[in-house]
């Protein structure tokens, strides 16, 4: 007996890709977004076929991937942000309480969301990490974008007997 391995590809051709991005810490976000959207057109997703939202900050990007999801337009999303450590405990909900929205929209709309939001101590951190975290939100979203389109599976069907 062999076992069935479902893998994603990287070929992002005729895939529709919609990025959220936080302005706040806005030069970590372009830089983010900078590497996300070169890795993406490196792997064939066109640039008409990408959607950019930005939103003030990181607690706002699970609103935005929401409505985003909410169109069914959009094959695979991605979150870009930066929340950096200050003297408060604030740093925590912000990292805690986005990070959960952007899982929670994925799962509730059964879409791929990547989660390129970094959560770091010190802008250096921040600056050392912009283009792999980008380009690998770009990667994931392509992967998880195909592997989704691999099942055609309508939740919705399956609660009506």
């Amino acid at each position: 007996m062999s076992i069935d391995i479902i893998e994603g590809s990287l070929d992002g051709t005729g895939l529709q890709i919609g990025i959220v991005m936080s302005r706040f810490n806005a030069w970590a976000g372009e830089g983010l977004l900078e590497a996300c959207k070169a890795e993406l057109l490196k792997l064939g997703v066109r640039e008409e076929d990408i959607s950019l939202m930005t939103v003030p900050g990181a607690l706002e990007i699970p609103f935005a991937l929401q409505r985003l999801a909410s169109t069914d337009n959009y094959d695979a999303l991605i979150a870009i942000g930066t929340v950096i450590r200050g003297e408060t405990y604030h740093f925590e909900l912000v990292s805690n309480e986005s990070a959960a929205g952007i899982m929670q929209v994925s799962l509730d709309f059964d879409i791929p969301v990547a989660n390129a939001v970094l959560t770091v101590e010190t802008e250096e951190q921040a600056r050392t990490r912009l283009v792999e975290k980008g380009t690998d939100a770009a990667r994931v979203a392509v992967e998880m974008g195909n592997i989704s389109n691999e099942f055609d599976y309508d939740f919705e069907e399956e609660e009506e007997f």
